[in-house]
């Protein structure tokens, strides 16, 4: 995984991804004027070897775009690095630095598209052309994951799009989307869909903590019988 990660941070393959990330770095949010800003492609974080793998959106502007480590330096990070924390898979609970000491036990973070997309949402069109990365992550994860936790209804469909393409599973409809929704794989393996850490789910209480340790208490006994 550590050489798809090194090939995938210099991609220039979406122009409207690669102005976007680029003028963020530049022009930079107030509160971080004197950092300097990561602006490419987010590699994924955590283990080599993970028994569990997240499947994210995309790096946020001010987020994984500025400190290059997925769901670092935002609110979105605060809310998953707390809930893994408290499932034993994070060895603490905050992550505001790609250099502030966060490990994580035998879990991986990658995200459906890799470059901060403007308003958050890329394209499908910047989907299709990112999934190679999704399937070759996938791919090479897929030896030792037992449970994969996918957040939000994009970070749902890419993970099912991905394994197809990528020969894993044979699916002949993909399963619809929903917070909790555990799908069995072959091999022993879950799928389990949970509503993204937004603050759009966060702070209007479609998403709460106790929900959130749901999911990942899930994640955690499957792949530790598996």
């Amino acid at each position: 995984m550590i050489e798809a990660d090194a090939r995938v941070s210099v991609c220039r393959a979406c122009p409207r991804l690669v102005a976007w990330r680029e003028e963020i770095a530049v022009v930079k949010k107030r509160a971080y004027a004197g950092q300097e800003y990561w602006g490419r492609p987010v590699p994924g974080f955590g283990s080599a070897q993970p028994r569990i793998l997240i499947v994210g959106l995309a790096p946020s502007a001010h987020g994984a775009n500025r400190t290059g480590r997925n769901f670092t330096g935002d609110l979105s990070g605060d809310w998953l690095y707390a809930a893994l924390h408290r499932a034993g898979l994070a060895n603490q609970p905050t992550s505001v630095a790609a250099d502030d000491g966060l490990e994580l036990s035998d879990t991986s973070v990658i995200a459906a598209v890799r470059c901060a997309p403007p308003a958050n949402l890329p394209t499908p069109e910047e989907r299709d052309t990112c999934r190679p990365w999704l399937v070759r992550q996938l791919t090479l994860a897929w030896p030792t994951v037992h449970s994969v936790v996918a957040l939000g209804a994009i970070g749902w469909k890419s993970f099912w799009l991905a394994i197809r393409e990528a020969g894993l599973a044979t699916i002949e409809r993909f399963p619809a989307f929903g917070h909790g929704v555990r799908v069995e794989l072959p091999g022993d393996r879950i799928a389990i869909g949970c509503y993204h850490v937004s603050p759009q789910n966060t702070q209007t209480g479609r998403l709460t903590e106790t929900m959130l340790d749901a999911i990942f208490a899930t994640a955690r006994d499957h792949a530790s019988m598996a």
